[in-house]
């Protein structure tokens, strides 16, 4: 009885999920009258604005994982070697950007780095391009912190570190060669969760008026009837592919450490 009132429970949950997106694309398929075809995903990859917008967002994308790897890495590696007390606290700030409503912090942005601050950096194009990046990260940095964090904890960081010293290694290099190594799966992981945030953010990009691929998702969805259906569902494949590419790159590195 317990079994199968499990299973009607995950069936009903399962449903509730996938229909909708049936919907979806059944729907983003039904541009042309009477029968199915890909004319809304034809016009929409020929738009020279989604071909623009979705590059745009790749770059950010690839920008802003490189940022954070190099951000947290550091970090994590140092506070669970030097600093362990510190841990809770930066748990906590790495919380942060859950509560904190992403349109806060793009005005806070705004108000700090505008062209009567300190440091104008939305007057120009590379600054905005920086403060986005910013942003993306200050996202990401959930997932990135624990997912390097979690990777740390699977090796022994403090013999590691250690070894690596005594045959003379210095900080970057006993970062660069023997902690990211190790926890770089873990980085990836972080990596494609960070990917799948950026393509798919709205707020940031729209109030520093960056050409993104959030605000053209937006832009179709208020001027068009089946593309925004289509983008919609490429922006849906697009995270789970990460969230597959995530589970593909786990179950690999197990199968090499079993191997090993």
């Amino acid at each position: 009885m317990k079994k199968a009132a499990a299973w009607a429970i995950l069936f009903l949950g399962v449903t509730y999920f996938v229909l909708p997106l049936i919907g979806m694309v059944e729907f983003s398929l039904s541009m042309r009258r009477g029968v199915y075809s890909f004319d809304a995903y034809a016009k929409v990859l020929a738009d020279p604005q989604f071909r623009q917008t979705f590059s745009y967002s790749v770059f950010m994308a690839l920008l802003t994982i490189v940022f954070g790897m190099f951000l947290v890495v550091p970090t994590a590696f140092w506070v669970r070697l030097k600093m362990p007390r510190m841990r809770p606290v930066v748990e906590f700030v790495t919380l942060l950007p859950l509560v904190i409503p992403a349109i806060v912090v793009v005005f806070g942005y705004i108000r700090l780095f505008n062209t009567s601050s300190w440091l104008p950096m939305t007057g120009s194009t590379f600054g905005t391009n920086m403060l986005l990046m910013f942003g993306y990260a200050t996202l990401s940095l959930p997932y990135m912190y624990r997912a390097v964090d979690t990777g740390l904890r699977t090796i022994d960081v403090a013999t590691l570190t250690e070894a690596a010293q005594s045959l003379g290694a210095g900080w970057f290099t006993v970062l660069a060669r023997v902690i990211l190594p190790n926890v770089l799966v873990a980085v990836l992981s972080g990596a494609f969760v960070t990917f799948a945030i950026v393509m798919g953010e709205f707020t940031m990009a729209a109030l520093l008026n960056r050409p993104a691929f959030g605000p053209y998702l937006q832009l179709m969805g208020a001027n068009k009837a089946y593309e925004p259906f289509a983008l919609a569902t490429i922006a849906f494949v697009i995270t789970w592919a990460c969230m597959g590419l995530i589970q593909l790159v786990t179950r690999f590195s197990k199968h090499t450490k079993a191997a090993r």
